[in-house]
């Protein structure tokens, strides 16, 4: 089943050809890809080679309504047939970004008012970069300009949002992040809790420590604070159940805008339409992407507070906007995301979430809970990872970091199951799509448990 063509198999052009991103170049020349995707259809994936896997990654936390959905496929030739594209420039419209932008607002938490589309996560949260510049200008506080992210948080990899992501192998070859760009204690237990301190003690502490280090920077010199409800690249960290609202409290009190990363907590995988509506978040601004159109095309948008677009729109005067691009508010990305929505609606995804999600948690504490390498297994909603450790009390992290984690997503792989070793850590992640049965869950988990052993022997 292998395709091939006269100058190779699709493994060797790859290899020749394609420029990699997260991969290792020399190797990745040398020896190719680890597998040629060439279908998917609900949550299995096939290789060039006819080989299956169950995806319990869902892409990148992305195809949430599934692999090979005809829905999104003939809104996509509906719209290209009718309109492929025309721009959103100086003040010209077509119908399917208003009617999606109309259709988000009704989700989306209490306050919000108009919608700025972009074409991903990255993109989006360097515009947001940008408006909070453009915010404070109009407001003529010109020095009030820095941004605060958090350690382990991830915003993409442009200039902006690489800065703005708390990853340092983001930032090692770049020279990121760029000034203004500050970052934070994150809600991560297993290595920031102190020895005895329940979780209420803890979103305290990282409320205070918030707090100093906007005084110690000036808080006439701080915009916002960045955070996704949930860290997701950087872990799976899910925070203790008082810190947004301890955190939210530390921002109104120094007039710092909140800028809530929802590229992939947004739109169900918690089982709400947004994190910010579980969580109790009450953003000013807000970024989406991945799930708006479950990555069928690239879309990703900011959506904007009535707070900030009054500023933005009433201080400007006569001024344009000097910000978008080409494929702003492009017709056949936001006619596939209404589609993808009215999917999530039909199938009532959202509830499907909430029941497959608590199967999910369950089972990645019945498989890991007690293992020899786990220090912490964590997770809410459809997302959850396992996290592995060099020793268990007190944690210690394997060295070199992230080579036990990266070991076990191989073994998984070479047995039929696509998962995710994180960033800088020995964190497997899960976050398969919305239409993922139970069973497959239950395989999923297996898999890599199987895998965690077999790995388990091999430290030992």
């Amino acid at each position: 089943m292998t395709t091939t063509t006269p100058k190779g198999t699709l493994s060797e052009i790859d290899r020749r050809h394609v420029f990699h991103p997260f991969s290792v170049l020399g190797e990745h020349e040398a020896h190719g890809p680890r597998r040629v995707i060439v279908g998917g259809t609900g949550s299995t994936l096939t290789d060039a080679e006819g080989r299956t896997y169950l995806d319990a990654m869902a892409g990148l936390w992305c195809v949430n309504v599934g692999y090979g959905r005809v829905e999104l496929a003939d809104a996509l030739r509906d719209q290209a047939l009718k309109l492929p594209y025309y721009h959103s420039f100086t003040s010209m419209a077509t119908d399917t970004p208003a009617l999606l932008a109309e259709r988000i607002l009704d989700l989306a938490p209490a306050g919000m008012s108009k919608v700025l589309y972009g074409n991903s996560g990255s993109d989006a949260n360097d515009t947001q970069v940008k408006l909070v510049r453009m915010y404070n200008n109009l407001l003529g506080r010109p020095e009030k300009k820095k941004i605060i992210s958090r350690r382990r948080g991830y915003h993409g990899v442009t200039v902006a949002s690489g800065s703005l992501t708390g990853l340092p192998g983001m930032h090692r070859d770049f020279d990121l992040p760029i000034d203004g760009i500050i970052h934070t204690t994150p809600p991560h237990r297993l290595w920031e809790a102190q020895p005895g301190e329940d979780d209420r003690a803890f979103a305290k502490r990282l409320a205070d420590d918030l707090d100093a280090l906007i005084r110690a920077e000036g808080p006439e010199t701080v915009a916002a604070f960045i955070a996704e409800p949930v860290q997701a690249a950087g872990g799976v960290i899910v925070p203790p159940e008082t810190y947004w609202a301890e955190i939210q409290e530390v921002l109104r009190r120094h007039d710092v805008l909140l800028i809530a990363d929802e590229v992939v907590t947004g739109f169900g995988r918690l089982g709400t339409w947004f994190g910010s509506q579980k969580l109790g978040i009450e953003p000013d601004l807000m970024t989406v992407a991945k799930g708006i159109t479950s990555a069928y095309v690239p879309l990703s948008a900011c959506i904007v507070s009535e707070k900030v677009w009054r500023v933005l729109a009433d201080r400007n005067g006569s001024a344009a906007f000097s910000h978008g691009y080409t494929y702003t508010s492009h017709p056949l990305s936001c006619a596939c995301a209404m589609a993808n929505l009215d999917v999530i609606e039909k199938e009532n995804l959202l509830e499907r979430v909430e029941t497959v999600g608590a199967h999910l948690q369950k089972r990645l504490h019945e498989a890991f809970d007690g293992h020899p390498l786990v220090g912490e297994v964590r997770g809410i909603g459809l997302v959850g990872a396992v996290e592995f450790v060099a020793a268990q009390d007190p944690p210690a992290k394997f060295d070199p970091l992230g080579s036990v984690a990266a070991k076990v997503t191989k073994e998984a792989l070479d047995r039929g199951v696509i998962t995710r070793a994180l960033p800088e850590g020995d964190t497997v992640s899960f976050s398969p799509p919305f239409v993922v049965t139970e069973a497959e869950i239950d395989r999923m988990v297996e898999v890599v448990r199987e895998a965690a052993d077999v790995v388990a022997a091999e430290v030992a």
